[in-house]
């Protein structure tokens, strides 16, 4: 082999060595950063969940609360939401039976109108609304509906009671109507939530108890 040739042929070697070892350091680098970038998310990721409240303003994730328009729902989370340039927290409160999950900032809960479960005594003061007289105003159906709407969107157990105890009849009292009886059901499903809640129990079994109470009246 001519001197020239060898000395092309091995500058040819060492230049495809250096090459395969420049792309080797390269694909070593490459692999490191995309590690670290994902070692980077993950630890990102545990952070925010480390640092995720349980409990914002006596409000704790688990509690059973009662939001006006929908009745008793629970809190399942406390996150945080982007809405415009503003970052807000929120209580995550699913209402399971109308399978809808409801976000309440955490400053707002007042105006909102969310609260804590009833006290016991407020829950007996239902009771005793129950076994009182019904009281029906002698007016259209519809200003009578949208003065028991108001009473059912109150949240007030006592308010609610009212419209329980107004819409309900006995066997051999007149028959209520369609709209009648749709609104009985509606007001009569959303204290018994409230006291299934209360008492620990189940919807059913709580709306049987109101029921027996009202027959007894």
């Amino acid at each position: 082999m001519k001197p020239q040739a060898a000395a092309n042929g091995a500058k040819t070697a060492k230049t495809a060595k250096t090459s395969k070892t420049a792309s080797g350091a390269k694909a070593k680098r490459t692999a490191k950063g995309s590690a670290a970038d994902k070692a980077g998310a993950a630890s990102a990721e545990a952070r925010r969940k480390k640092k995720a409240p349980t409990e914002v303003n006596g409000f704790a994730v688990g509690d059973h609360v009662v939001y006006p328009a929908h009745g008793v729902g629970r809190i399942t989370g406390i996150d945080e939401r982007t809405v415009g340039d503003q970052t807000l927290q929120m209580f995550v409160v699913a209402f399971e039976k109308d399978k809808m999950t409801l976000l309440v900032p955490t400053d707002k809960v007042d105006s909102a109108g969310m609260r804590r479960l009833s006290s016991r005594e407020t829950m007996d003061a239902a009771i005793t609304t129950l076994r009182g007289r019904a009281r029906t105003r002698r007016v259209m159906w519809s200003r009578r509906a949208q003065e028991y709407e108001a009473k059912l969107n109150s949240g007030d157990p006592v308010s609610i009671a009212e419209v329980v105890r107004d819409l309900h009849r006995n066997v051999g009292q007149p028959d209520q109507s369609y709209s009648e009886r749709q609104m009985y059901e509606a007001a009569l499903d959303r204290l018994a939530r409230e006291f299934a809640a209360v008492d620990n129990t189940d919807t059913e079994q709580a709306a049987n108890k109101l029921e027996d109470v009202l027959r007894a009246a």
